[in-house]
């Protein structure tokens, strides 16, 4: 009896349907194939990270804005305003330095955190000047002014952005997917309002702030490389061990002229 190549064709076909549900989703890559799991630190081995950024020499001088281009600014003003790139301290250390762990965590991945990290534009300046974020993490930007501003983060690894935002306006809800140390951020309206975001994968950072002192807790003991950066002084960086429930103690000392 001969069979027809289409009735052979058709044969072949039904054969090649006859596989289970089974066998082809076993076929399939799960979506999260090669993904890490976030990583859990034991809070009974974790340890704590603190330190100091110090300063020595002369403070750059303060320079003058010129508000007179928008009248609104300079009435929020009240008065006299400078730029001050670098704030130093009354007891002779830094404020706004970004302190982050640069190298020892690759190998571990983190969940971004839930809670925003919020930026507002008042007084025609960005507050805070700097910022720290975890990829990932929501950055709400706000305009208390009367005015119109536009947020304008100027990056290099993660996408770069530019919108504006008038009185009233709700905030703009952003994220940075990569790790970016420093991303700033300009208005292209008011050229003298400028801001810095430190941006990465997991929530070992922190600010100085009024005393120069930095704190970074719940870090899993290891070798790392700690690095501050400052705006105009530039970076420095300190090697670390932290053993298990210890406790590491970095300063930093930056110069001026």
């Amino acid at each position: 009896m001969k069979i027809s190549q289409s009735t052979a064709v058709l044969a072949l076909l039904a054969l090649a349907g006859c596989s289970t549900p089974s066998e082809t989703k076993s076929k399939e890559r799960p979506k999260d194939a090669g993904i890490k799991p976030y990583a859990k630190v034991d809070p009974k081995t974790a340890g704590v990270l603190t330190g100091r950024i110090r300063f020595a020499g002369r403070k750059p001088p303060r320079k003058l804005i010129d508000m007179s281009e928008d009248p609104a600014c300079a009435e929020a003003r009240h008065g006299r305003t400078y730029e001050e790139p670098v704030v130093v301290n009354p007891n002779g250390t830094l404020a706004n330095a970004f302190v982050y762990i640069k190298t020892g965590l690759e190998a571990s991945r983190f969940e971004a955190p839930s809670m925003p990290v919020i930026m507002d534009q008042r007084g025609c300046s960005f507050h805070p000047r700097l910022i720290g974020i975890q990829t990932g993490q929501p950055l709400p930007i706000t305009n208390s002014d009367p005015v119109t501003h536009n947020v304008h983060p100027v990056a290099r690894l993660n996408r770069e952005w530019n919108f504006s935002q008038g009185q009233g306006d709700p905030p703009l809800t952003r994220k940075f997917v990569r790790t970016e140390v420093m991303v700033p951020v300009k208005c292209n309206i008011h050229g003298w309002m400028r801001a810095f975001i430190g941006v990465v994968d997991h929530p070992y950072f922190a600010v100085t702030g009024v005393d120069g002192s930095f704190e970074i807790g719940n870090v899993p003991p290891g070798d790392y490389t700690v690095e501050a950066w400052q705006e105009v002084l530039g970076r420095q960086e300190e090697k670390i061990t932290l053993g298990p429930s210890g406790k590491a103690e970095v300063e930093f000392r930056f110069k001026g002229e």
